[in-house]
């Protein structure tokens, strides 16, 4: 199981949207997805048309040693479950924070399901700041998945979570974590500062900025009031559209990846022949 952070301290940018929709679309390529939701305002728990439940978030497993697989719960979406978020993790931070090993509780926490084999990939949706559930969920990730919004302080936003990614690496808490891709979110083709952004990131991060960029759309905006993700309020809108094209993309680079590290541990074919 891999694990993806979906993280910007910044808020109002379509982290929880983000998290949410492509774990939804995932889900519906096949993928085994386990929805975590960090956030204690729990957007991603409501967007599923879930309620919250005291006892029913990671709370239990990060302060009191619970299982968390306890907290696992189905959703409508085939291959889609999730650990719900309830208020009670407002506390846990404060808590958290006491604690000798605050960095790396979420990590210990999540290595049972890790290892349970029952997932292909977690995804977190973190807390829109730079407390101790955020910077938890960067020490226990393999990858990192910024959602900028198409505008300005979108790119102040963007390069303090890259100073954040790099302290996270440099305390030794993810020596490893991989800042894998940056999504352009509430775009808007009218505007130009709209385009101005997304080529300005590109320009910047070519290698790891995704080509699908999320549109703005009423239909985003309205799908979690009814507890849905956008591909069962619209399927054929253009959200829905650019989610899955997200997804298709977030597996292309993966499959990629695999593909080119096999290739460098492959012996060369004339060294092949000689051995």
């Amino acid at each position: 199981m891999r694990i993806v952070a979906i993280s910007n301290q910044k808020g109002g940018v379509g982290k929880t949207t983000t998290a949410l929709n492509l774990a939804a679309c995932l889900s519906q390529l096949g993928v085994r997805v386990l929805l975590v939701d960090l956030d204690p305002q729990a957007n991603a728990t409501s967007g599923l048309g879930l309620a919250q439940e005291e006892g029913g978030s990671i709370y239990s497993a990060l302060v009191e040693g619970a299982d968390p697989r306890q907290a696992i719960r189905s959703t409508r979406l085939p291959n889609l479950s999730i650990i719900r978020s309830h208020q009670e993790l407002a506390g846990c931070e404060i808590e958290l924070a006491q604690s000798g090993n605050h960095l790396g509780r979420l990590k210990d926490v999540l290595t049972p399901l890790r290892e349970s084999g029952h997932f292909d990939y977690a995804i977190l949706d973190t807390p829109p700041s730079l407390g101790v559930l955020m910077t938890g969920a960067l020490a226990a990730a393999d990858e990192l998945l910024v959602p900028i919004q198409c505008e300005y302080f979108g790119l102040e936003g963007l390069s303090k979570i890259v100073s954040v990614v790099q302290q996270i690496r440099d305390c030794g808490a993810n020596p490893n974590l991989v800042l894998e891709g940056i999504v352009m979110t509430m775009y808007d083709s009218r505007a130009n500062l709209a385009n101005q952004v997304v080529n300005d990131v590109r320009n910047y991060f070519a290698e790891i900025c995704y080509q699908t960029v999320i549109p703005r759309t009423v239909r985003l905006g309205e799908a979690p009031s009814f507890g849905k993700s956008i591909i069962e309020y619209e399927y054929s809108g253009r959200g829905a559209q650019a989610y899955r094209a997200l997804a298709e993309e977030f597996l292309a680079r993966r499959s990629g990846a695999a593909q080119a590290a096999a290739a460098e541990e492959s012996p060369a074919p004339a060294e092949a022949a000689a051995a």
